[in-house]
Formats: structure tokens, C-alpha cells, sequence
């Protein structure tokens, strides 16, 4: 099982970047997929999940600005993050979960958001 993140980069306040996180090995339609987000010095948090059936869930801090999505032609989910700001600044992994099946986790990919 390999989940594959990508699309992490340096933008400026209130600009926009797009991670996808492309799932091999595992059976994508029974998976919970989501990104979560590590700053530096802080602990863990949910930035947004997607159900297989596409019921999408979010922090607050991110809630209108964050729009989580899955392919499933390409067993990838996205994250597409508009209007972006420091304290959006992060290790940001993806993770699959589901009732009955193992937990995975990608790798992380930086996302770093100039003031």
C-alpha cells in the first residue's frame, strides 16, 4: 500500500495551492480518506476527510477556504486550499481509514505560506 502526496510549495498570504495524494495497493472505494496537518511545535490536527460516498467533513480554521475531493478514476483524493495564510503552514500528510480495514498513512509534503 503506498499513498503518494504531492503538491506542497511556498506561496504568498491568500494565494492557492492543490495536494493530491494518489492511493496504490488498497481497495480505494472502502476508504475514509483525509489530510491532516502537522505545524511546527504543535500537534497533529484534521484538516478534512472524505467518506466513500463523498460526505466531506472540516476544521473550522480551514471551513470555506479548503475543498477536499476523491477520483476515483485515478484513486486520488485532493485538496484544493484558497486564500491561504501563515498559520496555514505545515507538514500536511494524507491518511486512509475505514470500518473493518487497516489505517495507512502517505508521506507529508510541505506547504509553507509567506507573510
Amino acid at each position: 500500500v503506498q499513498l503518494q502526496a504531492s503538491g506542497g510549495g511556498l506561496v504568498s498570504t491568500g494565494g492557492s495551492l492543490r495536494l493530491s495524494c494518489a492511493a496504490s495497493g488498497l481497495q480505494f472505494n472502502r476508504y475514509t480518506m483525509g489530510w491532516y496537518r502537522r505545524a511546527p511545535g504543535k500537534q497533529s490536527e484534521l484538516v478534512a476527510t472524505i467518506t466513500p460516498g463523498g460526505i466531506t467533513d472540516y476544521a473550522d480554521s480551514v471551513k470555506g477556504r479548503f475543498t477536499i475531493s476523491r477520483d476515483y478514476s485515478k484513486d486520488t483524493v485532493l485538496l484544493q486550499m484558497n486564500n491561504l495564510k501563515p498559520e496555514d503552514t505545515a507538514v500536511y500528510s494524507c491518511k486512509a481509514s475505514g470500518r473493518f480495514v487497516p489505517v495507512y498513512w502517505g508521506q507529508g509534503t510541505q506547504v509553507t505560506v509567506s507573510s
